[in-house]
């Protein structure tokens, strides 16, 4: 069985677009993408530097499209419901993941995610907030840690890792006082995501989401709140897309479970797993988090005779299976 999932803010780096730009057509893809989000992502996925691309409202689009780029390269004008078994994403990878299920469309997610950048970004310039992850120790003794420091624990990621997030001044006293046996380790990120200090994003980010176009998921997609798939809905076997948008706004303020995610996906079965790109985090999460799980981390296109091999051999779906 097979897994498709798309990572989240953090895991860009300078040029990592170039060697994606070289595919015949990309080039137009990500044309259209740059028109659907008015932001210059060209310049930014090959020019600019860690600063610029770290920006909130650069950071999130560029890294869906950079996810949905990779995607149309693996699948080489296949649907994705003739391929992927399970989709998920972590964070803004949710969106990507929403436009691999089918409940947007490329430009659509790209588009959207836009809308959702600008809010966050906005959100974080009101309080100076950070964000850190905490790997090893007791999780029970690192929750209550992250607690008692006036911290949220805005990802659950399985594995042995907690991202804590909440005020600089409180983020900084928790990095020079960790939990027993854990280290902290600063993100590169704007904000305090997925906590309360999000509230003014979720608020004017909702109305948007309401309000754009879905179709319902032709496949299964994993919901970051708690790791389970959309239910089903009155013929809709994969739930409603409506629904989906309507989470995807709910989760700016809400903790992202890739555990429950990564929990749910051993359940299902799961065989293979491909990440997206700017792939390599949530590759490293499956390794912990799904022995046994063949990965592949789609880095680049060097990557993807790897990747359609994993495919072949992992997914369990035939174009005939595809929902009509």
């Amino acid at each position: 069985m097979l897994a498709v999932v798309c990572p989240g803010q953090g895991s860009q780096s300078p040029g990592f677009l170039r060697p994606w730009l070289e595919l015949p057509g990309a080039a137009d893809r990500l044309s259209a993408f740059a028109d659907a989000c008015g932001v210059d992502l060209v310049r930014h996925g090959t020019e600019s530097d860690a600063d610029t691309i770290r920006d909130t409202a650069v950071a999130q689009p560029l890294i869906v499209a950079a996810s949905l780029l990779a995607l149309r390269a693996l699948l080489d004008g296949r649907p994705a419901s003739e391929v992927v078994d399970v989709t998920a994403g972590h964070s803004v990878g949710e969106l990507a993941a929403a436009a691999v299920a089918g409940v947007l469309t490329d430009e659509g997610a790209v588009g959207l995610v836009a809308h959702r950048a600008r809010s966050m970004a906005g959100a974080a310039a009101v309080t100076p907030t950070r964000m850190a992850a905490v790997v090893g120790g007791e999780p029970e003794a690192v929750l209550a840690a992250i607690e008692s420091a006036g911290l949220y624990p805005a990802n659950v990621n399985g594995g042995g890792q907690v991202v804590a997030a909440g005020s600089r001044d409180a983020l900084a006293a928790f990095v020079a006082a960790p939990p027993a046996r854990a280290r902290v380790i600063p993100l590169q990120v704007a904000g305090a995501f997925h906590t309360p200090y999000m509230q003014s994003a979720q608020e004017e980010f909702a109305p948007v989401a309401a309000s754009w176009p879905a179709q319902d998921p032709a496949l299964p997609l994993l919901s970051d709140a708690d790791g389970r798939t959309y239910p089903v809905h009155h013929g809709c076997p994969f739930g409603r897309g409506r629904e989906v948008l309507h989470r995807l706004a709910e989760q700016v303020v809400a903790p992202v479970r890739w555990d429950l995610c990564q929990q749910t996906m051993q359940a299902m079965g799961v065989t293979g797993l491909v990440e997206l790109a700017p792939a390599g985090v949530l590759t490293g999460l499956a390794r912990r988090g799904l022995p046994g799980v063949e990965t592949v981390a789609l880095s680049s296109p060097d990557d993807l005779e790897a990747a359609r091999d994993l495919v072949l051999r992992h997914t369990t779906r035939r174009p005939e299976e595809a929902p009509q």
